[in-house]
Parts: C-alpha cells; sequence; structure tokens
C-alpha cells in the first residue's frame, strides 16, 4: 500500500511547470502493482473512480500532464534550432495562431540586431517559400500595417542621437495618443514610421523626453493598447517587457500559452535577460525537473555559444 509520503510526493512531482523526473522514478521504480493502485486512488489530480470502482486517469490532468512533459523537449529544440531558423519557426507560428500570439512577431522584430532580422527573415523564404510580409498580408487586422513595417526594418544600431529630433517626435506621439482617437492609432503613418525606423537609441531617448515632459511613461500612455505597449517596451524598455510575460507565465492560473512563453523567452532572450540583470526567484521555486535545469543553467550561461 502506498504511504501519504508517496501520494505526497506524487502530486508534487508534477505540482509546478515540468515534471521531478527523478522523484517519479524513486517512486515508481520501487512499486508493485498493489503499490501503485493505491498510489492511483490516492492521486485524486491524476485519476477518478468511476461508477464501478475502476480508477481510471482523468482526461484533462493527462493532457495537461503530456504538456508539462513536453517542456523539456520544447526548451532542447528551441536552444538547438539555428537562431535564424527558430525565428522564423516562431514568427510563422505566431502568424498561423492569431492575434493574440502577434506579441511573439513584436519581440523577435523589436529585440534582435538588424543583421539577426534579416537571417530570419532570409530562413523564412527557405522554410515557408515566402516572405514574412507576404504572410503578414494575410492578417485581416489593423495590426498588419505595424507589424509588417517591424519585420521590414534594418536599423540603425550606432550611438548618435538627435535629442531635438526625439523630443520632437516624442511630442508627435503624445498627440496621436491623447488629442485623437486611440483606435486610430494603429493607422498613424507617423506613429508607425517612428516605431519602426528609429535607432533603439532614438527610441529609448524619446522615451525619457516623453516622461520628462509629460510626466508618464509613454508606455504607462499605451495602456491597454495591445500590441503598440508590446512594441514600445520591447524598444525601449524590454525588462519591463519581459518580467511581465515570465511573471504571468508562472502565476498560479496561468494558462498553457503563458506558460509557454517561460521557454521562449529564457531559451530565445537570455543574453537580453542577463544584460538586464533579470533572473526572477520566483522561477526557480515553481519550475520543476530536467526543465528546471535546463531553463536555469541556460540563464547563468549568458550567452549563445
Amino acid at each position: 500500500m502506498a504511504l501519504p509520503v508517496d501520494i505526497e510526493a506524487l502530486d508534487k512531482a508534477f505540482s509546478g511547470i515540468g515534471v521531478d523526473e527523478k522523484s517519479l522514478i524513486s517512486i515508481l521504480t520501487n512499486s508493485n502493482e498493489e503499490h501503485k493502485r493505491s498510489l492511483r486512488k490516492g492521486s485524486s489530480k491524476l485519476f477518478i473512480e468511476d461508477e464501478n470502482g475502476f480508477e481510471r486517469w482523468d482526461q484533462s490532468s493527462i493532457k495537461i500532464l503530456k504538456h508539462q512533459f513536453n517542456r523539456f523537449r520544447d526548451a532542447v529544440v528551441l536552444s538547438l534550432l539555428h537562431p535564424w531558423e527558430r525565428d522564423a519557426r516562431l514568427i510563422e507560428k505566431a502568424i498561423r495562431k492569431g492575434p493574440k500570439h502577434y506579441n511573439v512577431i513584436v519581440e523577435v522584430a523589436c529585440t534582435r540586431s538588424s543583421d539577426q532580422l534579416l537571417g530570419a527573415r532570409k530562413a523564412y523564404h527557405s522554410l515557408f517559400h515566402h516572405s514574412i510580409e507576404e504572410h503578414l498580408t494575410h492578417i485581416k487586422g489593423r495590426e498588419r500595417k505595424l507589424l509588417v513595417a517591424l519585420v521590414s526594418a534594418y536599423r540603425y544600431e550606432g550611438t548618435g542621437v538627435n535629442e531635438d529630433v526625439a523630443k520632437s517626435e516624442a511630442q508627435i506621439l503624445y498627440e496621436a495618443i491623447n488629442n485623437g482617437d486611440k483606435n486610430k492609432l494603429l493607422d498613424h503613418e507617423d506613429a508607425i514610421m517612428i516605431l519602426a525606423t528609429r535607432s533603439k537609441q532614438h527610441l529609448q531617448a524619446l522615451y525619457r523626453h516623453y516622461s520628462q515632459s509629460y510626466g508618464k511613461t509613454l508606455a504607462q500612455d499605451l495602456e491597454g493598447e495591445g500590441i503598440l505597449k508590446d512594441t514600445v517596451e520591447c524598444l525601449c524598455t524590454p525588462q519591463t517587457y519581459f518580467t511581465r510575460v515570465l511573471e504571468a507565465a508562472v502565476k498560479e492560473d496561468a494558462d498553457e500559452e503563458s506558460k509557454r512563453a517561460l521557454t521562449r523567452v529564457i531559451v530565445t532572450q537570455k543574453e537580453q535577460l542577463v544584460q538586464e540583470g533579470f533572473v526572477p526567484n520566483k522561477i526557480q521555486d515553481i519550475l520543476l525537473g530536467l526543465y528546471k535545469d535546463f531553463l536555469l543553467a541556460s540563464i547563468a550561461s549568458g550567452d549563445i555559444k
């Protein structure tokens, strides 16, 4: 018969993000059929008893369990892919899955260097026999114009910034947000031009001028504006964006897509996370098993070899 400590250990092995493989091996390889039967009876998270007294798995719980086992596999595959292929596949999947996933396109377009983004566009040609821009034209929503502009960008990466222009463009964005219809921001040609063509150094100066001139940040003024706020944060304050994504992933009520973002961000943005000094302790507390080991080692490595 299974001891309460075994049932507790089994439940705990599935209670975070990932799976505690070592505990499972210890419990299950030392179990006879009677012991496993009592484990099934005691583990209400995974098994339910039908009207005939038969312990069968709970279909919804097993589906979640499959996701948990797949996390380590997904992290390894994402890490092994050539960065250009990885980004091309992330963009293609986001386009295919629709508006709730467009932030992934923004992540890639706004956090990669100009050459890295160009490489992803070349990889997209090879993998999908179309350009990213062509596939984006199939989007029916108003986000299309901004997304096409972002993935088409080849930003200047020097350090020179014209402060007067940055301040002037901060005013353009302020007026577009506060003096017009917010619903039309995604159609505002000057706003899209500024966000899609200016260097990150220029946009960070613009962000600073916006705060100094108007008493709040550009991101605060874009609260509730989804893809526009994501764009501004990825370009100007990436730590703020990634903190928000990672904290959403480890919430108790996080949905599956939010949890998947944990793998994507840590594996594909680890240089950014290390550069910004972001290693949230709460992630260490909720991750389990090989998945935990892999992600924490990815952050600790600090660079892509």
